[in-house]
């Protein structure tokens, strides 16, 4: 990194959780559920692991792990999130701890949990490094750590690319979707932590009844992308939505009115040495 344009750290994870908290990111988070499904079938869960789920955002994968009868602890940064985390487990009546906590300092000890998760979360973190190191620290020699992350070349990848267009992201900050390529994991978790390391490429396909609907989704829900239209004046955000337009026509598999767009990621299970 030019340590001419270090970014504020600190002051990027504070626009960060405003941004999460903007939105209703459990009405968009709802629909992603079959990855956090899919990543607890991957690791291979067993009943009574001690499971954290970090970034768990409205719960999706912690609620996943709690299904599977494990010891279930979720954590994210934005309270907000973590309420409707609550709500959901007490419908469901499940059984999971639901705190607030960072993921580039995870408030529990040395090898805590038996399996450390993150689905589409981690990712999110200011200092790539830090965060990694703490999926490590708190996992025990053993365990295993999984992770759902978007690639660079999929439609979420691009979508990114298109509001960085529009909003840049600070000189020198390390983009997310770089957790989403294998060179960049085997960096984070491949130098000595982990004895074991599988990368499966996988498809999560975005449904809505229209582009017009996922666009109004990314208006009002999702508090990123909510913020980033906030941002712009009317004739930028016209031609943001434009743009938007465009990107998800080109993967759009839909032969009617609807929004049928396959989105690649990686799914990552890692032991730990």
């Amino acid at each position: 990194m030019n340590t001419q344009h270090q970014p504020d750290l600190a002051e990027i994870k504070e626009r960060q959780r405003e941004a999460w908290a903007s939105g209703d990111y459990a009405m968009f988070g709802a629909t992603l559920l079959i990855m956090s499904e899919l990543l607890c079938k991957a690791v291979d869960l067993r009943s009574g692991q001690r499971v954290l789920d970090v970034a768990t955002g409205s719960g999706n994968t912690a609620l996943a792990a709690a299904r599977r009868f494990c010891e279930v602890t979720g954590i994210d940064y934005v309270p907000t999130l973590l309420e409707r985390g609550r709500e959901r487990a007490a419908a469901e009546r499940l059984d999971v701890a639901f705190r607030e906590g960072d993921a580039e300092s995870i408030p529990f000890p040395d090898a805590s949990f038996d399996v450390v998760l993150s689905t589409i979360g981690v990712m999110f973190a200011p200092d790539q490094k830090k965060a990694a190191g703490e999926l490590l620290r708190v996992c025990r020699p053993e365990g295993k750590i999984g992770l759902a992350n978007c690639t660079p070349d999929s439609f979420a990848g691009e979508m990114a690319g298109v509001f960085g267009r529009y909003v840049p992201p600070p000189r020198g900050l390390e983009l997310p979707i770089l957790w989403g390529t294998e060179e960049r994991l085997r960096d984070l978790l491949g130098g000595g932590g982990v004895g074991y390391l599988q990368i499966t490429r996988r498809s999560f396909v975005f449904r809505y009844r229209s582009i017009r609907h996922y666009l109004e989704s990314l208006q009002i829900y999702l508090g990123p992308t909510r913020k980033a239209f906030q941002s712009l004046d009317p004739a930028e955000q016209e031609n943001l939505a434009s743009d938007l337009t465009d990107l998800v026509e080109r993967f759009n598999e839909s032969d009617d009115e609807t929004m049928v767009t396959p989105s690649d990621y990686l799914e990552v299970v890692a032991i730990r040495r």
